[in-house]
């Protein structure tokens, strides 16, 4: 349906302006001087020539969707109807994108679909775990309660993600700064100083030969070196994507000996946290199991609770098959076990997630204070290495 530009006056002489959905000019006039209002002028909205290529919209992020929550939830509490909520969100969500889609899913309850049914269209933006708590507050009346909770969740696994992500970027950006600014010493440094040695003759000191033999190679190469960087990449991702890969990578990741743990201790803040939501909203462990297995993004984990879905269904508990594992810390298989005999398995599993993710602070905090003094051990000798080399041969013409 076409979208109109519209300017008015109210009765008062006040200005006004907006946008209508409708199928003419005369529609929306009409709509319009029902309002009251006195029409000025009444436009179509010049379609955007990027509209249907995806690479130039606007993201939907997480924090996108996160607003989104918290807003729809305190609009249902203020006893709002549903479709009114959504007309209202997709008219000042300033991502156009995310506002497409809030009309979809408005367009689709208009048309009889359930809330859920809507949201599942967009598996995208709205994952399982967001549409099964749906479902549960759709089912037992409390939608409000379930979005309030969806958007707090969300805030503390982008809060996670972030520091995953701030971890893992730092030696990244510093390594690769490193590899540019030694790359830039063989390539244009050290030949300067090659043509200086030559002028100088004799036989050039050890160090310096090898020097010059590799500040050679990486002028002949460099072109090689990078499409083997890109190919190597090409390769590992061919390899993760089949079953084989993906759990000798994952492995490999959850073992590493410096992120391994952090990334173990994230592991557990996120299933504790992503279960305990889902049991607080209704859905039953065996089910919730289910989601937030898919959803550990790490194949390992995956395994481990999918057998721990399949023995509860066998009549165990859950802090059986978990202790069986070798990615859940004994502890937190013990406070599993007390918060099954207690019947406060949610409230545990809340209890350990808020625990985790101090932990994940911590070991955030600790690994970049580690890494820092690391990175001087490794690059201090490597810049070390290049300067004497160069100047060997200087010294020893002077001696």
């Amino acid at each position: 349906m076409p979208v109109f530009l519209w300017q008015a006056e109210t009765k008062k002489g006040e200005s006004r302006k907006g946008e209508i959905d409708a199928a003419d000019e005369a529609t929306v006039r009409g709509q319009l001087r029902r309002q009251g209002y006195k029409t000025i002028t009444v436009k179509k909205k010049p379609k955007d020539l990027f509209e249907n290529i995806a690479f130039f919209q606007p993201k939907i992020t997480e924090k996108d969707v996160v607003v989104f929550c918290r807003i729809f939830a305190t609009m249902i509490n203020a006893g709002l109807p549903l479709i009114q909520c959504l007309d209202l969100l997709g008219k000042q969500e300033q991502n156009k994108t995310f506002a497409k889609v809030i009309g979809g899913i408005k367009g689709d309850i208009e048309g009889g679909s359930t809330l859920t049914d809507a949201l599942r269209k967009y598996p995208a933006i709205f994952d399982e775990l967001f549409v099964n708590l749906v479902a549960a507050g759709e089912s037992g009346g409390i939608l409000d309660v379930i979005l309030q909770r969806l958007s707090g969740y969300m805030e503390k696994a982008m809060k996670l993600k972030g520091q995953v992500k701030g971890a893992m970027s730092y030696p990244i950006i510093v390594l690769v700064i490193a590899t540019l600014i030694v790359a830039g010493l063989l390539i244009f440094v050290v030949p300067t100083f090659q043509k200086m040695f030559e002028g100088m003759g004799g036989a050039l000191p050890g160090p310096t030969q090898f020097l010059v033999n590799v500040s050679q190679a990486a002028q002949d190469y460099w072109f090689h070196a990078i499409v083997g960087v890109f190919a190597f990449r090409f390769a590992l991702k061919k390899y993760y994507a089949t079953e084989k890969g993906t759990l000798v990578l994952d492995g490999l990741i959850l073992k590493a000996p410096i992120f391994g743990p952090l990334l173990k201790k994230v592991a557990v803040a996120k299933f504790s946290r992503t279960l305990s939501t889902m049991m607080q909203s209704g859905v039953p462990i065996i089910e919730g199991l289910g989601i937030v297995s898919k959803t550990a993004g790490n194949k390992i984990i995956e395994i481990a609770l999918m057998n721990t879905r399949k023995s509860i269904s066998e009549g165990k508990t859950i802090a059986e098959p978990l202790a069986e594992t070798d990615v859940f810390p004994s502890m937190v298989v013990q406070m599993i076990a007390v918060g099954e005999a207690t019947g406060a398995l949610d409230t545990m599993l809340a209890k350990i997630a808020d625990f985790y993710d101090d932990e994940v602070d911590a070991a955030v905090a600790a690994l970049t204070g580690m890494l820092e003094p690391l990175m001087m051990m490794i690059l201090g000798p490597i810049v070390g290495f290049i300067l004497i080399a160069m100047y060997l041969p200087i010294f020893k013409a002077a001696g």
